[in-house]
């Protein structure tokens, strides 16, 4: 296990080194001048050239990205010149949001998609069949502010169940959390139902059936757990891919989230705040397959961590 885990850190730290070489030249692409943002349009030369220096702006590229690839190694993601705040301080008041969004979103997807699957694959070509399939494709097609929108306007202007911006404690992520759930429902119901229709034909699916165990205990006590391999590695991409796109949601929603808050810096032109959000949501994603890897030994002592 430490072997492993000492293989694994070695390619999160050569991983992370790869994504700080595409962040840091793709934020250097983004249109617009930090500099003219803060100032303004009617800044003298002069004092754009004197925040330019004071930015480290002024330097080459190549220097600009060994100081931020330095400051990183000391644990500095840098400081964000519009809020004047270090970037883990952002990070200290913003994530919890977003993950809390992220666990919810990826309970509800998990379940109802699981649950899905489940019931796709023990009604093969039924109409229960067809109708998932219905389903998922409808889940994966949707797109995510198209479904946000509607909630929306049904639970927040018509009914007025849910507050329709703003974060105000769980029950503002109730709508949010279910608009990027449920866009994770049809890949995780077809991944389920893929895996189950080949563990049925199992031999020793019919021997349980054989000896009288209860038709919904074999599917779920020995159909599902050898199944749920697979399940879990999508599990543990769609839990990074919603961190992703809690983007959208959270702008949609108004929620003072990771994702809002990058959009927001990508807008200003904040260049540092970028960089350190991008950095972090990479190692994020990072231990998150690690976290998936050992998973798989809890679930199944078999596998081997190589």
């Amino acid at each position: 296990m430490l072997r492993y885990l000492f293989k694994r850190f070695c390619t999160m730290i050569l991983t992370l080194f790869g994504v700080s070489i595409l962040v840091f030249f793709m934020v250097h692409l983004i249109p617009g001048d930090p500099v003219t943002y803060i100032l303004g349009d009617f800044a003298t030369n002069e004092a754009i050239a004197k925040l330019r220096s004071e930015m480290g702006l002024d330097q080459p590229m190549v220097s600009q990205y060994l100081s931020f690839v330095s400051g990183v190694l000391q644990g500095n993601l840098g400081t964000s010149y519009i809020t004047g705040q270090s970037v883990w301080e952002e990070i200290a008041q913003r994530f919890p949001i977003t993950l809390k969004l992220g666990i919810i979103s990826l309970l509800i997807g998990s379940c109802i998609g699981i649950l899905l699957g489940v019931i796709s694959a023990v009604n093969q070509n039924t109409w229960a069949d067809y109708l998932v399939s219905i389903v998922s494709l409808l889940g994966v097609s949707a797109p995510g502010f198209w479904i946000a929108l509607f909630f929306i306007y049904v639970f927040s202007f018509q009914l007025a169940i849910f507050p329709i911006s703003g974060y105000a404690g769980w029950h503002s992520l109730i709508l949010p959390s279910l608009t990027l759930g449920l866009g994770s429902v049809g890949n995780i119901a077809r991944m389920t139902r893929s895996n189950m229709l080949e563990v049925l034909k199992q031999d020793y699916m019919r021997t349980a059936l054989a000896k009288g165990t209860r038709y919904w205990k074999v599917i779920f006590g020995h159909g599902l757990k050898n199944a749920f391999i697979p399940v879990i590695t999508l599990i543990g991409i769609t839990f990074g891919n919603l961190l992703a796109g809690a983007i959208v949601t959270e702008t949609v929603f108004g929620l003072p989230g990771m994702g809002s808050f990058t959009v927001e810096s990508i807008v200003k032109r904040d260049i540092y705040t970028v960089q350190g959000l991008v950095m972090f949501l990479g190692m994020m994603f990072i231990l998150t397959n690690l976290l998936v890897d050992l998973i798989y030994k809890w679930i199944d002592p078999r596998i081997t961590l190589e």
